[in-house]
């Protein structure tokens, strides 16, 4: 069919439940439950779910997603704060991350051992402490921020580990968890943390239950591939995902990334955490956000 790929094919015979070679027949299993937590964020139902959060919730519940991703949370107003949490709570969804630092993507920060930028960034997990207990969130994202050029890499990775000690402390005590997400090479230039390995390295010196990877597959596979591999010798230091296939971060089957493997090979290990959907979509309108959710239907894992 020209200008229609077999993956287009796929999603589309996924959503109508329509086998096709090397396609086992997919149910319909519209409004169940996913298999796994699969979390949505604001805005990417807006046409079928309407503009409000509240709708919005309603429609990822209607369609079978337990989880929520906001990355913003923290600058939303705590009247809406409220008014989130007490909609997933009647829902019964999951709070997944929001973003825990204030991140300067041009001057270093955590990585310069400055005292000042380092007790900024503790005020700054306090302060993200009190947005977790409010939307029921157990995970928060921290990233580092860039190199400090004019220091050895030893020298800022110790100055890392320190400040991310002090952020460690503040949430142990509530149960809390920073994830640290490791970026790519591409989108995000002169960034200090960029590979699984540096964050696993940088987590158990840390050594806190508090200071986690979180393993985002879209950046992994830019920076350095191997996702499973890299999977299984990060496990015990990896509390949370995020998906975007690659190239475009958008939903998953528009890429080069086998998700229907990468979920099952996850599930398998016994994971039953959240799985951050942090990419567009890859088309608009309604029928973007239907083939969006066919896709998630075909690569979820039973």
């Amino acid at each position: 069919m020209a200008g229609v790929s077999r993956r287009d094919v796929l999603v589309g015979a996924a959503a109508a439940g329509i086998g096709l070679p090397g396609m086992a027949v997919a149910k319909d299993r519209s409004g169940e439950k996913f298999g796994m937590h699969f979390a949505p964020h604001f805005g990417m139902f807006q046409n079928l779910g309407g503009n409000s959060v509240v709708t919005q919730l309603e429609f990822m519940a209607a369609e079978g997603f337990t989880a929520l991703e906001d990355n913003g949370m923290k600058g939303r107003s705590v009247q809406e704060q409220d008014q989130i949490a007490s909609t997933m709570e009647r829902l019964g969804m999951r709070m997944g991350v929001f973003v825990a630092n204030d991140i300067d993507w041009q001057n270093p920060t955590l990585t310069t051992g400055d005292r000042g930028k380092a007790d900024a960034f503790v005020d700054q997990c306090k302060a993200s402490v009190e947005v977790a207990k409010r939307v029921n969130a157990k995970w928060m994202t921290v990233v580092p921020g860039t190199l400090d050029e004019r220091q050895h890499h030893g020298y800022q990775t110790a100055n890392v580990i320190e400040a991310l000690r002090r952020g460690a402390e503040v949430f142990e005590p509530h149960g809390l968890v920073m994830v640290l997400e490791p970026l790519n090479f591409r989108d995000h230039p002169r960034l200090f943390l960029t590979d699984i390995g540096q964050a696993y390295d940088i987590c158990s010196a840390v050594d806190s239950p508090s200071c986690k990877i979180l393993y985002d597959l879209y950046h992994t596979q830019i920076q350095e591939g191997n996702l499973i591999p890299n999977i299984d010798r990060a496990w015990d230091e990896t509390a949370y995902f995020q998906i975007g296939d690659n190239p475009g971060r958008k939903e998953p089957l528009t890429g080069e990334i086998n998700y229907k493997n990468v979920f099952e090979h996850i599930h398998k290990k016994g994971f039953t955490g959240i799985l951050g959907m942090e990419h567009g979509n890859s088309e608009a309108g309604e029928a973007g956000e239907r083939k969006l959710i066919a896709a998630y239907r075909a690569c979820d894992v039973e």
